[in-house]
């Protein structure tokens, strides 16, 4: 993430002058049935530093129970800032983030990447482990532990601007970190395998990257050193997308690229009208050749600007990103900060995320949208989570569908069956039969009919929970209203089975 251009300054000016009064629903918005609807949860700007276990469970806690009434539905966990961990690891040492000094495992113990799976998937919710893949150091960072890959193999790392950056030439390096990837996919129950825009460095004036031996080395056969670049990314992109579909096809990998490919001016074809950093040239990350060839699952172009900003307006951005990125599965990175800051440019009296949203729903191939970050709109700035939750995102959403990695629905739930137990009335069902982890039913949906009304489960407001597990509480009161209750099953991908119906007396 490009953590410089929104949480400090863009909150600092909130703070110092205040925002804009909250964006105004407009009355046309209809919630979509199948969205993404996601926020990333990130370590690396030290909110978590100095809470211990307990506080910071306690806080995840809060976090996890605001967004899920704002209607998120995927969580997208910072577990690797810099080559490190925020969960149980026998390559790299524990996270600084979470314990003040790296190497240093949690006291009381716990493991944060587990514990987030298992609140995340009680909540109905997705659970995204997100590494930033190249980055061995950051600025913040003075002492790296004993077993750090950048103490262990300084061959590998080379600094730049105050950072340590893994060497994208090195072949070592890129195995490392699917070998980092390997480990997490294989051993824990994540849903998603997230990585952000950190792949050569940010630019920074009168630095240069030292690379120019690794390129006389290898670099034969390329035009110039910028190809050279783009090609040692796309190598290992293309090996963490087999890496991870190799141990666990079902897992989502998804790339959260920086908000402009190119500008015209350097792409006349392909461009956009904007005038800013690129991916293409100086991130040498090229987003749309790894779309094209089905290198990532889904794509979370962070455009953090205001529509109307001068050099990457965000109406021009979201439309080009609709375009040209409709491969796969595009959800866009929303700045709720800078959303909440910043007046619409048609009624000055309230903030862009009106006309942000009114974009969304404008836009044929944008499939959802991830929040930067969970802990601003938990806190309802701008009355961004108020919105979300009262409007654009009040009913459930199931997850976009994902056909080339999986499209047929599993068999239907069996046996509904409404139960009295000392927890309540309860209505239970059994699994469908399966052969294989793509007719397995991982996760149900439960919809509810009023006795005169048409079963219609195209309708997320008939919606009343999603669920991992084989039965759903009922809302019992004196057995005088009659029902009909729905349940569903989705699969890994979330193809949806037919239904199971049973009516049942509240």
């Amino acid at each position: 993430m490009n953590y410089r251009a929104t949480a400090i300054t863009v909150l600092l000016s909130c703070l110092l002058f205040g925002c804009v009064s909250e964006g105004l629903a407009f009355s046309n918005y209809t919630p979509a049935k199948r969205e993404f609807r996601g926020a990333w949860i990130q370590c690396v700007n030290g909110q978590f530093l100095g809470m211990g276990t307990e506080r910071m469970q306690q806080t995840l806690t809060y976090q996890l129970d605001e967004l899920q009434k704002d209607g998120v539905n995927a969580i997208i966990f910072q577990v690797r800032p810099e080559c490190d961990a925020l969960y149980q690891s026998d390559l790299e040492p524990w996270s600084r983030f979470l314990t003040g000094t790296q190497g240093t495992p949690p006291s009381p113990y716990w493991d944060p990447l587990q514990w987030m799976i298992t609140e995340c998937h009680k909540r109905g919710m997705e659970l995204h482990a997100w590494i930033n893949p190249f980055r061995a150091k950051t600025k913040v960072t003075n002492e790296l532990a004993t077993t750090h890959i950048g103490i262990r193999r300084p061959d590998l790392v080379f600094p730049y601007d105050g950072l340590y950056i893994l060497n994208p030439a090195k072949e070592a390096s890129r195995e490392w970190i699917c070998r980092v990837a390997a480990d997490i996919v294989r051993r824990y129950d994540i849903d998603g395998f997230h990585i952000d825009d950190y792949f050569y460095p940010y630019p920074a004036a009168g630095v240069t990257i030292p690379d120019t031996d690794d390129y006389n080395a290898t670099g034969k056969g390329f035009a110039s050193i910028g190809d050279w670049r783009r090609n040692n990314v796309n190598l290992f992109i293309e090996q963490l997308h087999d890496t991870i579909s190799s141990i666990k096809p079902w897992v989502k990998f998804g790339v959260s690229p920086f908000g402009i490919y190119r500008n015209k001016k350097s792409d006349p074809a392909r461009g956009s009208a904007t005038n800013g950093l690129q991916n293409y040239d100086d991130l040498y990350a090229d987003i749309l050749l790894w779309i094209d060839k089905g290198w990532i699952d889904y794509c979370v172009p962070q455009i953090y600007w205001e529509i109307g900003n001068r050099a990457a307006d965000y109406a021009t951005l979201i439309k080009w990103w609709d375009k040209h990125a409709s491969g796969r599965p595009l959800y866009i990175g929303e700045d709720i900060e800078r959303t909440a800051k910043y007046a619409d440019p048609d009624n000055p009296q309230q903030n862009q995320m009106t006309a942000k949203y009114d974009l969304h729903q404008q836009m044929s191939n944008v499939n959802g949208t991830v929040l930067w970050y969970a802990k601003a709109a938990v806190d309802n700035i701008g009355g961004y989570g108020t919105q979300l939750r009262n409007h654009y995102w009040r009913t459930p959403a199931l997850q976009p569908l994902m056909p080339f990695i999986d499209d047929k629905a599993p068999g239907k739930p069996q046996k509904l069956k409404p139960i009295w137990t000392s927890d309540g009335y309860i209505l239970f069902w059994k699994a469908p039969k399966a052969k294989k982890w793509s007719d397995e039913a991982h996760k149900y949906v439960v919809y509810r009919f009023a006795k005169s009304e048409k079963v219609d489960i195209d309708n997320p407001a008939n919606i009343v929970g999603t669920t991992y597990n084989t039965w759903f509480p009922l809302p019992y009161t004196d057995g005088k209203t009659k029902y009909t209750y729905v349940v569903t099953a989705l699969d890994r991908m979330s193809n949806e089975s037919d239904i199971t119906k049973k009516k049942i007396k509240l």
